[in-house]
């Protein structure tokens, strides 16, 4: 069967605001009537097109050998009218009538409305949804009764018909009828109903942008979280001293820890582990020992800059937990302020900064308190 597609986009649309009419307005990057055109060129079974203009617009579309551009009437009828009779002496069969407002409409939609066609008793076709809500008859603002919802449905388009008989129905049609579907019915066309979509909306108000715009634009993608986690383990010898540092935080004891900037071991050892979680090697690729300008620095200079790498790249630090080894000092009463001062260098929540000690039970370097070891685990998500 030969079948034609008409499009009715001549209507100024006012409910739906804008400086112009709803079906030139951009939607999701392109015009609305550019989505509805695009939707019915897939379709190969559909020979022709009929795009249905307000006179004055019919500079805002280019025809070809499919679309063809046919001036509008005073109502939507009178355009469905003109859109048919431009058919008249051509070889189409059937028809499908659709509003250029109903943007979202697919080709499989418009496959099904025509695969509904083919019928031996010469019916029409019409996507609707059943109604689901309740009914309410009103009188001003109060509910004056209900009404029953059984065998009631929402009218989409397109609707489909033999051309003949719609072209008869629509030139004897009261131009007051709904839409087309009740043209055929006064014209005793019988018409199937073809499920429908809630995402074929019309474009009626201007809260209906927004709802095409999420159609056509499709599911939101979702980027997959990137959950790293770095190990770091450190350890530093104990030397002549007053004090050692442990977190950025100055603890009285009476030996201190040998290195080449502060010997901070639990900043170093957190800050190889965020390294570690990045895939930026560690702190001697960014700061080499060999390099005379970081002896004796303070070692939060270099957390501090693993922490700006890790935004850099993305990522937000979801929780740190450093160990310490050691026999002495004693880490217990010094680890409320080292949890203080490692979030506050990283930018952290206390409540995602754990810092304890243990010891080694007097085995190994730790346990002759020849030094102190940490260890420290980071994890990063992005985004």
């Amino acid at each position: 069967m030969t079948i034609a597609a008409i499009i009715v986009a001549a209507g100024r649309g006012a409910r739906a605001g804008g400086d112009s009419p709803k079906q030139w307005q951009i939607l999701a990057g392109r015009r609305v009537i550019d989505w509805t055109l695009d939707a019915f060129a897939k379709v190969d079974e559909i020979s022709r097109i009929q795009m249905v203009l307000h006179p004055k617009d019919m500079d805002q579309v280019e025809s070809s050998a499919k679309l063809n551009l046919v001036a509008g009437g005073k109502t939507r009828a009178g355009s469905v009218l003109n859109g048919l009779e431009s058919l008249v002496d051509s070889d189409v069969k059937h028809v499908l009538i659709h509003d250029a407002a109903r943007c979202c409409i697919t080709p499989e939609l418009i496959r099904s409305v025509i695969a509904a066609l083919d019928n031996p008793d010469g019916a029409g076709a019409a996507l609707a949804l059943p109604v689901t809500d309740a009914l309410w008859q009103g009188d001003a603002d109060l509910v004056d009764g209900a009404r029953s919802r059984e065998g009631l449905y929402r009218a989409q388009t397109p609707q489909a018909f033999p051309f003949e008989p719609i072209l008869a129905a629509h030139r004897a049609a009261d131009t007051g009828a709904a839409d087309d579907v009740e043209v055929a019915r006064a014209a005793g066309i019988n018409v199937r109903i073809v499920p429908g979509a809630e995402t074929n909306l019309k474009i009626t108000t201007p809260d209906d942008f927004a709802r095409a715009e999420q159609i056509l634009r499709g599911p939101t993608v979702q980027t997959p979280l990137d959950i790293r986690t770095g190990t770091g383990f450190d350890v530093h010898r104990f030397g002549p001293g007053d004090h050692v540092m442990l977190c950025g935080v100055d603890i009285p004891h009476d030996r201190g820890l040998q290195g080449h900037s502060d010997a901070d071991v639990a900043l170093h050892t957190v800050t190889d582990a965020l390294y570690g979680a990045l895939a930026e090697g560690d702190i001697g690729r960014h700061f080499p020992p060999s390099d005379p300008q970081w002896k004796g620095a303070e070692s939060h200079i270099f957390l501090r800059h693993a922490v700006d790498l890790a935004a850099e790249k993305g990522f937000r630090i979801t929780n740190v937990d450093l160990t310490l080894i050691c026999e002495q000092p004693k880490i217990g009463p010094q680890a409320p302020a080292m949890i203080t001062r490692l979030a506050e260098i990283m930018e952290l929540d206390v409540g995602r900064v754990s810092v304890k000690a243990t010891t080694s039970e007097r085995l190994g370097f730790t346990g002759r308190e020849e030094g102190i070891a940490a260890q420290a685990v980071v994890t990063v998500m992005s985004p």
